[in-house]
């Protein structure tokens, strides 16, 4: 059989260029360089169809093609797809966007309790992945085609489709026969550490009706980025304050985020310096992937199918993958203070059965996942937006000056070797099942049912230096123990304590001064469906598709604080206590969610976000002639709200945030084409839409309002875009195929729905280029009688400049690049060998940034980098 070549998307479609089993590359490569354009095949309405008869924006990367490119994992694939782009940084950090719908940068450490639900799904086969705050980033081992379905794909994928859906699918057992596979890799960054890769695959049919297919991986990619020596207080030197940031009596706040602290006489105050000589280091962000894969395939006669695969991986990180400019872009430096690092680790098992029962094809499909994440990571950068800092890192006297009235006359402001220890585990449990009519039908539908409860657990203790403070007697006094707010097993029903969910009985560990300790699940079902009639057949077609959904997320857990100060002398009922009496105090400060949203939560408030409605969906598509389709859509999108840690509060005028999100919703208008032409010597695919957006969700940080972070539906906004790709494989040159993809986009903020200054309207969306755009050209000749094929491939891909956030506090512009790559190889038998160089021009492209501490932190793609590779196929 045939491995397919994808094309579509990124326009990049080479001709296919081996056969599976023991076929070798001398024997399809004749085939190969006849020119003409391979067919793709996807599976992106759930059924099995040619690329060109679907009427949907459809990109799809091919076996072949993602290993003619490189593709491994997260940002591989991204770079090569110019409807997608990405906010975060590094590994397991990103969050997918398309079309430019997008708001805000997530905020990895406060997932949990204020993270976004995903607009965007990420599916590996015929299962739902996405999860809040945090994509898992797949490595693309063993794969048969990457699908971007961009628009809103509700009707048939549901709550997360809101922009699109990133489909990976796996090449699955096959009983045809023996195959085997391996590739390895060594590559040189340009400044940076080595980086080593390999693979291996083996399909082996055990009898007629039964096959095993297992790969293994990994991947160990050298760092690049520097941690150079730095030190820090909170009497920072100007050179580190952001432009426009003004000092208030030596500590560097931004006027926007002034605290109550801010005309603190610090003039006697000590300033102890954070010093990360111990940290130093060259080339620091190093990843490491492993992992395996294992699915099995039993026919039990030739309607009926199970096949149930099993998948592990492992991704650990060192370091972070952003610079700070104002070091130095170009020398990808950066100042830490604690040692970043991060484990993510995830299985994840599925089964799907196929079959025909009579006209109707029956799929049911179910998955489990589960998911462990531990993370540290440096949080001095906070020190920058000053907002409490002196409340958090200073003795009494400093945070509240004349309180005391026999203060220490040497106040100290201790060293913001500040830290975030983040634990996270999440399960995701789905099961969908659904029927089909034969394609061949003249009225033909797809309808079924699905079912999804993710359960996340996360755990974040921030560390301070400052866990002690001076009293009036200036005798310096810890906080510890304090427990979690909820733990009434160890404390007793004491104080703020209530029965609820809390993850460790405590006491908090020592130097941990504040805990977020949350579990949220978010549970939906849907009924969706989707009918065509043919007109006039083969020539005109109408479809409509519904999606009715019930989704309802669940907040519990508690902040707590070991900072008693946030009870005294201005806060709370222990306001008028001398700091220096109150230790021993079960959850200390902070906020119970389980007092705030539990069964005897305040009149008014609710239990939980809930929401449920329809969605519709229809499409009139016009085939004029074979080869030539256009379609004109209407669809729309959703996704769900979610509870507020800070609800309540009250801001401006009469404003108050929301205890619980609104879904925000997603109408899309979009006209399309796909054509091939000259003896499809020619493929163009496009489309042009109109978006209307309602109630965008967004999380915001203004203390005017509240000096928490919450969410709200921020804001109305419209995108329009043009995207499309083509692929030139001529007969006249065989061998050669040139093809390319772009993106326009045009987005706005047409409307503000809440009373603060950090949403305009006119404001760009975040994560939207106006343009993005790549070419690549593939040539594969003979080389004399020596049964070789050899091949050259250059690329280029350019993306236009953006912003972070469409919080104006936040918002930071990322500048345009244009990157180049070449690789070049040889093929004989099963073996093959390749030379690539990434990054030619050793550009610093800013694929993604944040602002949320009032300093610029910049993802940047790799630097200059030459490999090789070799492979072998059996």
């Amino acid at each position: 059989m045939l491995k397919h070549c994808s094309g579509a998307s990124i326009g990049a479609l080479a001709i296919a260029i081996a056969a599976s089993g023991t076929a070798h590359a001398q024997e399809a490569a004749p085939a190969q360089r006849q020119g003409g354009i391979t067919e793709i095949v996807v599976t992106a309405t759930k059924r099995t169809e040619n690329l060109q008869d679907v009427p949907l924006s459809v990109n799809a990367l091919g076996g072949e093609e993602l290993d003619n490119l490189g593709v491994d994992t997260f940002d591989d694939y991204l770079e090569q797809l110019p409807s997608l782009t990405a906010g975060g940084s590094g590994p397991g950090q990103s969050t997918i966007y398309i079309r430019g719908l997008a708001s805000t940068t997530p905020n990895l450490t406060t997932a949990g309790v204020a993270g976004l639900a995903p607009n965007v799904a990420m599916y590996l086969d015929e299962q739902p992945l996405s999860q809040p705050g945090r994509n898992l980033d797949v490595y693309a081992a063993d794969l048969e085609r990457i699908e971007v379905l961009a628009g809103p794909q509700g009707t048939l994928f549901g709550a997360s489709s809101q922009a699109g859906v990133v489909r990976l699918i796996t090449n699955k057992p096959d009983l045809a026969g023996f195959d085997a596979s391996a590739k390895a890799g060594v590559s040189f960054t340009k400044g940076g550490e080595s980086s080593y890769k390999g693979e291996v695959m083996l399909n082996v049919p055990v009898t007629d009706r039964f096959a095993l297919r297992g790969v293994v991986f990994l991947d160990d990619q050298g760092g690049y980025i520097d941690n150079v020596y730095g030190t820090r207080s909170m009497a920072d030197s100007a050179r580190f304050r952001p432009e426009g940031t003004v000092r208030y009596n030596g500590v560097p706040v931004s006027a926007r985020r002034a605290g109550f602290q801010q005309n603190a006489d610090l003039s006697n105050v000590t300033f102890i310096e954070a010093d990360n000589a111990r940290l130093v280091e060259d080339n620091f962000n190093d990843t490491l992937y492993s992992g395996f894969r294992v699915s099995g395939l039993y026919e039990f006669n030739n309607d009926w199918k199970l096949t149930v695969a099993h998948m592990r991986q492992s991704v650990e990180s060192d370091g972070v993958f952003f610079a700070d400019p104002e070091l130095g872009l170009d020398n990808l430096d950066i100042q830490r203070f604690s040692d970043d690092r991060l484990e993510d680790d995830f299985s994840n098992t599925s089964w799907t059965v196929e079959g025909r029962l009579a006209a109707l094809d029956i799929v049911y499909t179910g998955a489990y996942t589960d998911r462990e994440t531990d993370q540290n990571v440096g949080y001095s950068d906070y020190l920058f937006v000053g907002q409490y800092i002196p409340y958090y890192m200073c003795d009494t006297a400093v945070s509240y000056p004349g309180y005391v009235a026999s203060a220490p006359a040497d106040p100290t402001c201790y060293a913001p070797n500040l830290a975030v220890k983040s634990h996270s585990e999440t399960s995701v449990f789905t099961q969908e099942l659904r029927f089909s009519t034969p394609e061949e039908n003249r009225i033909r539908a797809t309808a079924g049912g699905f079912y999804q409860n993710l359960v996340l657990k996360e755990r974040n203790d921030y560390y301070y230096a400052s866990e002690m403070v001076r009293g009036s007697d200036g005798v310096t006094t810890g906080f510890a123990p304090v427990y979690p707010f909820t733990n009434t097993e160890v404390t007793g029903t004491v104080g703020n304590a209530y029965p609820g969910y809390f993850s460790d009985p405590g006491p908090l560990p020592e130097g941990v001064g504040f805990r977020n300790d949350v579990k949220r699940t978010d549970k939906q079902w849907g009924i969706f469906g989707e009918a065509s009639f043919d007109i006039i057949p083969d020539v005109l077609t109408i479809t409509g598709g519904a999606r009715y959904y019930d989704v309802k997320v669940d907040l519990e857990g508690a902040a707590t604080s070991a900072f008693c100060k946030l009870n005294s002398p201005i806060f709370g009922a222990n306001a008028g206590v001398d700091p220096a009496d109150q230790v021993n105090i079960p959850g200390c400060g902070g906020t119970n969610l389980d007092l705030k949203y539990g069964p005897d939560r305040a009149p008014g408030v609710p239990g939980s976000a809930k929401t449920n409605g329809t969605i519709f969906k229809g499409t009139l598509t016009y085939k004029p002639m074979d080869d030539v389709m256009f379609y004109a859509t209407y669809s729309e999108g959703f996704r769900p709200g979610l509870l507020n840690r800070p609800g309540g509060a009250n801001g401006p005028g009469d404003y108050v945030v929301p205890y619980a999100l609104d879904t925000d919703e997603v109408k899309n208008y979009e006209f399309g084409w796909k054509m091939q032409g000259f003896d499809r010597q020619v493929r163009f695919n496009g489309s042009a839409y109109y978006v209307d957006i309602s109630r965008l969700q967004t999380t915001i940080f203004d203390p005017s309002i509240t000096n928490l972070f919450f969410s709200d539906n921020a804001a109305d906004a419209r995108i329009y875009g043009v995207e499309g790709d083509f692929t030139f494989a001529p007969y006249a040159v065989p061998g050669l195929t040139l093809a390319g993809a772009f993106s326009f986009l045009n987005t706005k903020v047409t409307k503000v729905l809440v009373p603060t200054n950090d949403v305009r309207e006119g404001f760009d969306l975040a994560y939207a280029p106006s343009f993005q755009g790549n070419l690549r050209v593939r040539y594969e000749w003979d080389l004399g009688d020596t049964g070789m094929v050899a091949h050259v491939m250059p690329q280029v891909v350019h993306s236009g400049s953006k912003y972070t956030d469409i919080i104006d506090i936040n918002r930071l512009k990322l500048d345009s690049y244009t990157t180049f790559s070449l690789s070049a190889g040889v093929k004989k038998d099963q073996w093959s060998f390749e030379v690539y160089g990434e990054n030619l021009t050793d550009t610093r492209a800013e694929i993604a940034g944040s602002f949320n501490f009032d300093r610029p932190r910049i993802t940047t793609n790799r630097p200059l980098t030459v490999g090789m590779r070799v492979g072998w196929h059996y």
